[in-house]
Order: C-alpha cells, then structure tokens, then sequence
C-alpha cells in the first residue's frame, strides 16, 4: 500500500469508500450509503428506510442486518433504473439473497 510520496502508509492501505450508485466511483465517509447526488435522487421513503435499518458500526464490523441489505438492493436498483444502468447487486446478494423462482 503506497501512500504519498510512494511510501507505505496505514491509511493508503484502507479501503476507500465509494457510494453504493452502480457506476459511482464518488468517495464518501464509510457510514453514508451513497453520495450526495445519488442519496437525493433517491424518494425519500427509501432514504428513510435505509436509516431505519441501518446499525452503527456495520459499516466497521461488516455485518449489516439482512432489512439493510433488502433495502439497499431497493436503493441500488432504483438509482441504476435512473440512470439506464444494469443494477450491480453482488455486494448485498451474500447478506439478502434474491427468491429462487
């Protein structure tokens, strides 16, 4: 893990957090879901439902709660839905796995 100057850091070698928007490369803090563009295109219902299951710390243990999950599969694919994008899900398929047919 470089850092500046080519020199290995701890905090080069933390994972950079990127909003959840399929395609979004936008950095932001570990505990928001997506960037601010993203997060407001979003209806306010589905925002309110991500913070209702939402748990400090998830972000830290990796251990979000299978509602979470649900949720930001709803989030995720309403925003790709905007944008003409195919929704990328993986990330949340582990913890909420989608109904076999």
């Amino acid at each position: 893990c470089l850092g500046a100057g080519g020199r290995c850091t701890q905090e080069a070698c933390v994972m950079a957090h990127t909003c959840h928007a399929t395609g979004c490369a936008r950095e932001i803090p570990p505990s928001l879901f997506m960037c601010r563009l993203h997060w407001y295109s979003l209806p306010l219902p589905l925002r309110n439902r991500i913070w209702a299951t939402y748990r400090e710390g998830q972000e830290d243990d990796k251990q979000p709660s299978r509602e979470y999950c649900e949720v930001a599969i709803e989030c995720v694919r309403f925003v790709a839905a905007q944008e003409g994008r195919e929704p990328d899900i993986r990330l949340y398929e582990r913890y909420a796995p989608e109904e076999e047919a």
